[in-house]
């Protein structure tokens, strides 16, 4: 009996050793990944994040009609209503939809819309509709839901020109993804290469940098960014303004991140590894992006999740106060602008949706970014 109790025993010793031999072995991206996982809102903000960067990738795939083409006889159409039951009280495994027909109140001269039940349109995943390039290289015309013709779907109802504010929503989240992606890099690059410099050099370049930084850390950030991007010329073309605000969020953006790499390189310039570094001849640029820039990447990584939301947030706003992206290009921000009165609230309250799509952007990459500080912390277990 006492043979076979440390046998027992020995299996969860053996299991516990093995455990701690893989914990100690286990390099610093690996120790990383394994406290990130534990952090549940941190996964599910990074899959939120995924689907809605694969909406941006693929706006095409996901958008049920022409974002740009007018649905006249549905102007400030309410959403549809997806139904699994019909009037006689059957149910159907494939969701459908009514048609719906258009009233004008002549006292206030307001649309009405009422359901058709006799025209009755089930849904279809993967259907047949209008043709685009995918990536811009593939022809194809498959969309993930719709309807056959001539019915037509509006998961978010329709604006007051009638177009489909889900498509728009789709498309829009290319534009304002990006931007938050594209500024955050560009701030990243200038943030590291110029905080770098600042604090491996020292002296009269570190004053210097540090001056241009507290100059531009003392202007406010919003007037700057309003006053930059209302000095756009107005006969640029879409895509023009489109990267220059990329070029403004950027270089509004990158002062904290310099002064925070600054401050990294003057504790790390005088270590071990950085004086072996310049023994071997290694020139100082690349001693700053090889050996010092790796040596706190974990911090990089958490101050990119975190800049992106207000990359995001500064391109909507400067869209709504329509001094940022321009029609017909849309973006978040330009949908919100047919929201920005009472009337239309009140009416087609479904007109917010594009802000629903910036709060859960915003929130998915502040829980991605506590998730990875908490994970990259060496001292949380």
């Amino acid at each position: 009996m006492l043979r076979r109790f440390d046998i027992r025993r020995a299996k969860p010793r053996e299991q516990g050793a093995q455990f701690d031999e893989s914990y100690y072995l286990a390099s610093q991206w690996q120790l990383i990944w394994r406290k990130f996982r534990r952090h549940r809102l941190a996964m599910i903000s990074a899959l939120a994040i995924f689907f809605l960067y694969s909406i941006a990738i693929f706006p095409e795939f996901y958008a049920t009609n022409d974002y740009h083409k007018r649905h006249v006889k549905y102007a400030k159409a309410p959403p549809h209503t997806i139904y699994f039951i019909d009037e006689a009280g059957n149910f159907h495994l494939r969701p459908f939809i009514y048609d719906m027909k258009q009233t004008l109140d002549m006292e206030t001269l307001k649309r009405n819309y009422a359901e058709d039940r006799s025209k009755r349109y089930p849904l279809r995943f993967f259907v047949e509709g209008l043709p685009y390039k995918l990536l811009g290289l593939i022809d194809t015309n498959i969309h993930l839901i719709g309807v056959d013709e001539p019915g037509v779907f509006f998961p978010f109802g329709t604006d007051e020109l009638g177009r489909d504010v889900y498509s728009r929503t789709m498309h829009a989240a290319r534009i304002s993804l990006s931007i938050g992606f594209l500024g955050m890099v560009t701030s990243f690059v200038l943030g590291c290469l110029i905080g770098g410099v600042s604090g491996y050099f020292g002296g009269s370049v570190d004053l210097v940098v540090q001056r241009v930084i507290e100059f531009l850390v003392s202007i406010p950030h919003i007037p700057l960014i309003m006053a930059l991007s209302a000095a756009f010329p107005p006969e640029w073309s879409s895509t023009e303004v489109y990267f220059g605000i990329t070029v403004v969020l950027a270089v509004v953006s990158w002062p904290p991140l310099a002064r925070t790499v600054r401050g990294k390189l003057l504790e790390l310039r005088e270590a071990d590894f950085v004086m072996a570094a310049r023994i071997s001849n290694m020139g100082d640029m690349e001693i700053i992006i090889k050996h010092l820039l790796p040596s706190f990447a974990s911090f990089l990584i958490v101050v990119l999740s975190l800049a992106v939301p207000g990359m995001i947030l500064a391109e909507t706003a400067l869209s709504f106060l329509q001094i940022g992206i321009r029609p017909p290009a849309v973006s978040w921000g330009v949908l919100l602008q047919d929201a920005q009165n009472i009337r239309s609230l009140s009416q087609s309250p479904w007109l917010l949706i594009p802000g629903l799509f910036v709060i859960v952007t915003v929130l998915s990459f502040n829980f991605l970014g506590d998730g990875m500080r908490d994970a990259a912390d060496p001292y949380k277990q």
